[in-house]
């Protein structure tokens, strides 16, 4: 014979076992990785990335401690500077270490394509711009990527010094609920 249990317990243990099982099928985050290419340019008539202010008497540069610069960069599909754009990667970079090694990023990748219309990427933290690869966090999103979460590696796949403009390679790995 089968041993019996008081109402209560059985409710209590069926629901347990209900919320495990929603747990289980419906929180799972979607995980997904998206490459876009950023297009840098820092000199000339078109230039999309530029020192907005800096320390008085100091050259206003990538490597000058203090140096602030707002980036408005077009977001595109391919490597090439005239493959379709999907958007733009609009903040504020600063120039945050002594050295210059570092600088501080908050940007926004605001689409404007089909696809993600309306919707933002919202990425933000420190980039060690000397090395190649740099990792900084997704800390939000909103529309298609409300709730994101996840990292992005820069990837500086091309650079030109005669007009400072380098093509970077944008790898987003997301999770949204």
């Amino acid at each position: 014979m089968a041993p019996t249990f008081p109402k209560p317990i059985k409710i209590i243990f069926l629901s347990i076992l209900l919320l495990i099982k929603i747990k289980i099928t419906y929180g799972q985050p979607n995980q997904s990785i998206l490459v876009f290419y950023m297009q840098d340019v820092g000199k000339g008539p078109n230039a999309t990335v530029l020192p907005i202010i800096g320390i008085k008497d100091k050259v206003w540069s990538y490597n000058t401690f203090g140096t602030i610069f707002a980036v408005d960069d077009p977001i595109t599909l391919t490597s090439s500077p005239t493959s379709t754009q999907i958007g733009s990667a609009q903040g504020i970079i600063t120039v945050t270490s002594q050295d210059g090694a570092n600088v501080n990023i908050i940007l926004s990748i605001v689409f404007n394509n089909a696809q993600y219309s309306g919707s933002t990427l919202e990425i933000q933290g420190t980039s060690r711009q000397h090395e190649n690869l740099r990792e900084l966090s997704v800390v939000g999103g909103t529309g298609r990527f409300r709730f994101a979460r996840g990292f992005i590696v820069f990837e500086t796949i091309s650079y030109d010094a005669s007009n400072n403009q380098s093509i970077i390679r944008l790898t987003i790995t997301l999770e949204t609920p």
